[in-house]
């Protein structure tokens, strides 16, 4: 059971905008598919979702996107581009652990970190990084345990603990990295207060073969989380998922049944596959 695991962005009808903007700052990237309601891109190897779900969610630095850059010129050039309209969380400069290090919100809002090293070092280009901060303040260990013994294929490859008295808040987690269905995460504790926590501006979403797939990851995520609509769902610590079929991208694409499927599927909690197909 090895199931595509890639972040949705949530907008407010820009979502194609900031699709194409993204491609324009990473070399190896393209866009999949520009819809009225959904954007499909890839950055250096990882896909992306745009949803453009309207003015409803937002999102903040609990999830960013660690982009290493093997080049200084080349992370400037993305790191003005970035910061142009948006906000520095913390300056382009030399730090402990990178000779170039950035943190930067975007002007839609989504957090990146850039950072000058060797791509071969991490894994991948760009890897989502959880934060846990605010509610969630303290706990990425257990939820990285608990995400690796979720997902079949998992490995759990390096944590790093803050020192002693490096942080005044509960914060144990520095950095960590693993992978999740062979997809690289990185998660890290807060090392000062947040007044923010997960939020559906940044999901992640599951593609699913099977409904027995989709109901072991329901499952999963909402015995000590909680449902919503459409398959969407949060877990224990906050962080939000989307389990969806792998043929719905065909469902919806298909001017005939689109409707019919979408109506179906604003009814619905965890997903039914047999309903959505015999919907459309």
């Amino acid at each position: 059971m090895k199931n595509a695991i890639y972040p949705c962005l949530w907008f407010d009808g820009n979502a194609e905008q900031a699709a194409r903007f993204y491609c324009s700052l990473f070399k190896n990237s393209s866009l999949k598919q520009c819809t009225p309601m959904v954007t499909s891109f890839e950055l250096e190897g990882l896909m992306f979702m745009g949803l453009n779900g309207g003015p409803m969610f937002k999102p903040n630095p609990s999830v960013s996107f660690f982009a290493t850059v093997e080049t200084e010129t080349e992370l400037r050039s993305i790191w003005n581009a970035l910061a142009e309209g948006g906000m520095v969380l913390m300056p382009l400069d030399k730090y402990e652990w990178s000779t170039l290090y950035g943190w930067v919100q975007d002007r839609y809002g989504f957090s990146w970190q850039l950072s000058l090293g060797r791509v071969s070092d991490v894994g991948q280009a760009i890897v989502p990084l959880l934060m846990f901060c605010g509610e969630q303040q303290g706990r990425a260990e257990k939820a990285i345990a608990f995400y690796t013994s979720v997902f079949p294929e998992s490995v759990l490859e390096l944590v790093a603990h803050y020192a002693e008295g490096q942080t005044q808040v509960d914060a144990s987690v520095v950095h960590a990295r693993f992978r999740l269905n062979n997809t690289p995460f990185m998660a890290m504790d807060s090392g000062v207060a947040q007044t923010f926590t997960f939020s559906e501006g940044v999901s992640m979403v599951i593609s699913c073969d099977t409904q027995e797939e989709i109901d072991y990851y329901w499952n999963a995520f909402t015995e000590k989380g909680q449902e919503s609509m459409c398959g969407w769902c949060a877990d224990e610590f906050g962080m939000w998922w989307q389990v969806v079929p792998s043929i719905l991208g065909e469902l919806m694409s298909d001017p005939h049944k689109a409707q019919h499927v979408a109506g179906a599927l604003m009814k619905m909690r965890k997903l039914d596959i047999a309903a959505l197909v015999s919907a459309g």
